[in-house]
């Protein structure tokens, strides 16, 4: 039997809980063995738990630390996860700070996240997902 609504909320807040606190193993603890992430608007996206861990060993060692602040806009809960807006500013190497907003809809699996849907600018998209980008595939229609 699966996990109840209530359930996979707290799931979902303990990712993003240990996404925030750059927890590795919190973090995939909280997936299921095959999450897909897909990405828009460039409609692109990976699967598997061997992408996951790349993509988190990147982004907690080379994204995370250059966030200058960030910021909750709003969170929203529906059956299919949980909906995160929030308000970042990241410095690149060699670049003035930079504003973003990013939407990440944490998806509910059966009893953990079956991945995540992620809104964002394509320059940021690229930063976070760098050392897999050339390993997206196309999102179905």
């Amino acid at each position: 039997m699966g996990a109840t609504q209530a359930e996979l909320i707290e799931v979902a807040l303990k990712h993003s809980n240990a996404e925030a606190s750059f927890d590795m193993a919190g973090t995939l603890g909280t997936l299921q063995a095959n999450p897909v992430y897909e990405l828009f608007p460039v409609a692109l996206k990976f699967e598997g738990m061997d992408m996951a861990r790349r993509y988190y060993e990147h982004y907690f060692a080379e994204v995370a630390p250059r966030i200058v602040s960030f910021r909750l806009i709003g969170r929203w809960i529906n059956e299919q996860g949980l909906n995160e807006e929030y308000s970042i500013v990241h410095k690149a190497d060699g670049e003035e700070p930079r504003a973003y907003r990013i939407i990440g809809i944490l998806t509910f699996g059966e009893n953990l996240l079956s991945g995540e849907r992620i809104y964002a600018d394509e320059k940021l998209l690229k930063i976070m997902f760098a050392p897999i980008w050339d390993e997206l595939k196309p999102t179905a229609p």
